[in-house]
């Protein structure tokens, strides 16, 4: 079940030293859109110069936000992508590394990815866990930036950020799993040649609905005759996902999916659960506590949902199952009376109950009262309720303070009017209902050297690390090329000290498949 929801003339900043506006990049791509139409304005771009220190190495780079079009086969733009570029200073090194970073959605901008754990600045909340949501929220350098091992790319789709849609450009020509991923593709590829980095190491990192996206980079990137109806011949080094999310959500549901759907949620309610010391497994560590819900939800638990859907259970057995979920989540037992398996939104609203706290889907850990809920499943997320505003509050202070941005329209945090509504999920060369896993595992035949990290939260009640790997695994990915990683966090599973350690499994990644140092 899928529970994720997961522009016009810029000014100048004052000082030509620190700002200054570039030409369009004007390369042929996929649309065939033709009409005359008004010219847009030229693309902005807003240059600063900046020094911080990672891992003990101070690094002088250079930031550069701002637009580069897309355009059609006969040069008509169609849409302003804005993406926030960091680039280490020096002669040019083609074996640096360089990352292209978004997040989901479909409708966010990259600002969480931005501001969390990748990019040079980050924000500063009161505490990670459960953080005030009100001023003051501080900005400052970010030691666990990737940028000592990889320049940094962070895209905003169009519809998100300040990306639009320009000229003869519709929006909706862009909103759908195909266009989006045709879109982003052609970005990175105007980005690779406007800065002659074709030959550079190359990597992406999507997050949630962005690991939908990353797992069709490598395809589109590629390109051919029946897919996008072009080749680009781009490939890339390693996928980083966090937050993952493969299933298809094109045509009905698969019949199986209810029973495999509530053992994933079994894990992540479970760990939820022994975060608030509410399970009968208190003495055990969360990983192996975790590894032993994860096995008995994998096949016991399943296997016994799809039994008692085709006959109920012997009441023995039955008795035995809610006592064992029972001690797992610390829920009582009559939760499991009706059907054996507790909605994950019921779950939240039910395990800290007594206390008249709900849990957080985004990150389990994270409380607010249950009384007085407006039920918006965003502004009511005891989770992206708390921590949203320092985010959005932070970027905004860095491109004022830092990047000396000056736009004139709003930057779109996550826009979901509209977009969502005309979102195409169907496919184009794919079978309906097909798994987004199975385009990694075509694009690891084609590259042999190509690995992949999965990243999760093992209190992530939205995108489960059961989901994923499941997912993935169905797949017949090969194993000596995928790294699963869970921490101990949520959706954002870099907030609550884990930032360091997710920080130096990509700087791993990077490092082993392209030789960075």
């Amino acid at each position: 079940m899928n529970r994720i929801l997961l522009g016009a003339l810029c000014l100048l900043a004052a000082s030509p030293a620190l700002a200054q506006s570039e030409p369009p990049i004007q390369l042929a791509v996929s649309q065939t859109a033709n009409q005359p139409t008004a010219k847009p304005a030229p693309p902005q771009r807003f240059v600063t110069k900046h020094r911080t220190t990672i891992r003990g190495r101070k690094i002088d780079y250079t930031a550069t936000a701002g637009e580069i079009y897309l355009t059609t086969l006969s040069g008509e733009p169609t849409a302003s992508i804005f993406s926030f570029a960091y680039v280490k200073d020096g002669p040019r090194d083609l074996n640096r590394p360089v990352m292209f970073v978004f997040n989901g959605g479909p409708g966010s901008s990259s600002l969480w990815l931005h501001m969390g754990v990748v990019g040079p600045r980050r924000v500063v909340l009161d505490r990670e866990v459960n953080p005030s949501n009100v001023p003051p929220f501080g900005v400052a350098d970010n030691p666990d930036s990737l940028l000592d091992v990889a320049d940094l790319v962070f895209i905003d789709p169009v519809g998100t950020g300040f990306s639009r849609a320009v000229g003869s450009g519709k929006a909706e020509d862009f909103w759908g799993v195909d266009q989006d991923a045709d879109s982003v593709a052609q970005f990175i590829e105007l980005w690779l040649t406007e800065n002659g980095r074709w030959t550079s190491p190359k990597f992406i990192m999507g997050e949630s609905y962005g690991s939908v996206r990353a797992a069709l980079m490598p395809r589109a990137l590629m390109g051919g005759p029946t897919y996008l109806g072009m080749m680009r011949g781009i490939t890339v080094n390693g996928i980083v996902l966090l937050g993952t999310t493969l299933e298809s959500r094109d045509g009905p549901p698969k019949p199986e999916a209810a029973f495999t759907s509530a053992a994933n949620d079994l894990t992540a309610q479970a760990a939820t659960a022994w975060a608030h010391g509410r399970t009968a497994h208190q003495g055990k560590t969360l990983a192996d506590f975790q590894a032993e819900v994860d096995r008995f939800a994998a096949g016991e638990y399943e296997d016994a949902l799809r039994r008692n859907a085709a006959s109920p259970l012997p009441p023995a057995e039955r008795q035995a199952l809610v006592a064992k979920l029972s001690g797992y989540t610390g829920l009582p037992a009559d939760a499991y009376a009706q059907d054996l398996k507790v909605p994950t939104g019921l779950f939240a609203r039910r395990l800290l109950a007594d206390k008249g706290l709900s849990v957080g889907l985004y990150d389990g850990r994270y409380t607010l009262p249950t009384k007085g809920s407006g039920n918006e499943p965003v502004a009511d997320d005891p989770a992206m309720g708390r921590y949203v505003p320092g985010f959005v509050a932070a970027f905004h202070q860095m491109l004022h303070d830092d990047l000396k941005v000056g736009m004139e329209r709003p930057y779109g945090a996550i826009v979901w009017r509209d977009l969502l509504s005309k979102w195409k999920w169907s496919r184009a060369q794919v079978p309906q209902g097909q798994s987004f896993a199975v385009d990694i595992a075509t694009a690891m035949r084609r590259n042999e050297r190509l690995q992949v990290l999965v990243a999760s939260g093992s209190y992530d009640l939205v995108t489960t690390p059961a989901a994923a790997r499941r997912s993935l695994q169905a797949a017949d990915l090969p194993t000596d090329r995928v790294t699963f990683r869970d921490y101990p966090s949520g959706h954002m599973l870099y907030l609550g000290d884990t930032a360091a350690a997710f920080s130096d499994d990509v700087r791993a990644l990077i490092q082993r498949t392209s030789g960075a140092n």
